[in-house]
């Protein structure tokens, strides 16, 4: 079976991007704000149980954890706020309350808010999965006082349905596609969504707590990614998204490596800072759904 979601196009097939405020790469910092229920099993560990027995609660698992948003996240808000940069936040609705103080520093931030279920676990394989992206999408609207227009799943999980309930319940734009560096639409019903581009290779849980890879793999990947893109002037604006968790970048022997990212980015002069929605806002306004399937009908 064929995606049924997003068809499929070569790069070189896409409609032309304008550029984004002059510049051609779009940078979206994604933190991650978890929160990790202390009575269940953790959702990834750094420390194997003894035995190979998983005991509940998982004290150092949790711990390292919840390291990252005690003492990473202030960390990792001091590197991009002093800069005068921007970033978004994918956050299970529970840290609202779990880790009040986090996301009241998100919102004072003006950071974009981004549903994450109501906490670390994969929304599909909820007994009833409508309800939890519906009653989580409330909470966490309730809190930062605005609409919430993004989802990314935890651990970009999804059913065959996920697109569909979450167009019902008003999300916009969705980040679990993984497979452009620009936007795209995406089916579904009642109304269509856009996958704006997340990633995964530049993602400090799939590279750190996944791989396994020292550090510095991070940085040396994202200098290669300025690289090839510098290389690729003819081709349209692409998004490069950072896909950052507290308990692993904000940890003392990656602070200078993000620091080193920040600095990097910001030196780089195609380099525009961007919040997702405004990501979808310029794909959405540059190429309408009917334009974009026209494209894709010409170039079959």
């Amino acid at each position: 079976m064929s995606n049924p979601r997003i068809p499929f196009r070569m790069r070189t097939e896409a409609p032309r991007l304008p550029a984004f405020q002059g510049k051609t790469i779009l940078v979206q910092l994604v933190m991650n704000l978890e929160h990790w229920r202390f009575d269940h099993g953790m959702p990834r560990g750094i420390s194997t149980s003894p035995h190979g027995k998983v005991s509940i609660p998982d004290v150092p698992n949790f711990a390292w954890a919840e390291y990252g948003m005690r003492v990473g996240l202030p960390r990792m808000f001091d590197a991009i706020e002093k800069r005068g940069l921007t970033a978004s936040c994918s956050m299970n609705a529970n840290v609202v309350e779990v880790y009040e103080s986090c996301a009241q520093k998100v919102r004072d931030l003006g950071w974009e808010f981004i549903g994450h279920g109501m906490y670390q676990q994969s929304v599909n394989s909820e007994p009833d999965e409508f309800a939890v992206i519906r009653d989580s999408l409330q909470k966490l609207s309730d809190f930062a006082g605005t609409k919430i227009r993004g989802w990314l799943g935890p651990g970009l999980s999804e059913s065959a349905d996920t697109p569909d309930y979450l167009s019902q319940l008003g999300i916009e734009y969705l980040l679990d596609w993984v497979l452009d560096d620009q936007p795209c639409w995406i089916n579904s019903d009642p109304r269509p969504l856009i996958s704006v581009p997340y990633n995964l290779e530049l993602n400090d849980s799939v590279l750190y707590a996944m791989w396994n890879l020292p550090t510095g793999a991070f940085l040396s990947r994202l200098t290669q990614t300025l690289e090839t893109f510098d290389a690729e002037p003819e081709t349209s604006p692409k998004v490069l998204s950072l896909g950052l968790h507290p308990h692993l970048m904000g940890v003392p022997h990656r602070a200078g490596e993000f620091n080193a990212m920040l600095d990097l980015l910001t030196a780089h002069p195609d380099v525009v800072f961007v919040q997702p929605h405004q990501t979808m806002d310029w794909f959405a306004e540059a190429v309408p759904q009917d334009v974009d399937e026209a494209a894709r009908r010409v170039t079959a």
